[in-house]
């Protein structure tokens, strides 16, 4: 098992402003286009003060080596569900249909000054003998630079900067 840990930073931001953000189904699918997403579906449902987000990604394989396009065809599919009790936290699950592995974890936002704090603490764990270590790097890494492009297109969003 591979944990992962990921800081992001949502600059003169509030928590509710993230929050309401990462409930917008449009800010989803701007984050998928800007990933290169293949197939993309979102589903947010409001749950109290918190909510659930589901997320149904396709990437292609064309950036991963070779081994683990070997290992996943010409796609890699993910299934993520978010369960937000508030506007602070979430557990996170993602699945990949078909393939011996998931991850879990949590999801925080907190105010820091003027910004907003994002930490995302993950656990990544593939079942396949002998490689299966390998996949859980290569998984972590692409879920860091996942985030990293959620954040970038988070901040461009939330300053009215965002383009398509």
């Amino acid at each position: 098992m591979k944990r992962v840990s990921h800081t992001l930073t949502y600059p003169g931001a509030s928590v509710h402003d993230v929050f309401a953000m990462f409930g917008d189904p449009a800010y989803r699918r701007a984050v998928s286009e800007y990933q290169r997403v293949v197939d993309f579906d979102c589903r947010i449902s409001m749950n109290g003060e918190g909510m659930d987000v589901q997320l149904e990604q396709a990437h292609g394989t064309d950036r991963i080596p070779g081994f683990a396009q070997r290992l996943v065809g010409h796609e890699i599919r993910f299934l993520q569900t978010e369960a937000w009790a508030s506007p602070e936290a979430a557990d996170i699950h993602v699945t990949i249909p078909g393939k011996p592995g998931e991850m879990s974890g949590t999801e925080t936002l907190t105010q820091s000054g003027d910004d907003v704090v994002q930490q995302i603490e993950l656990a990544v764990k593939v079942n396949m003998p002998i490689v299966g270590g390998k996949v859980e790097d290569l998984i972590g890494g692409f879920i860091g630079k996942a985030f990293d492009a959620e954040n970038k297109v988070g901040v461009k969003w939330l300053a009215g900067e965002w383009r398509a």
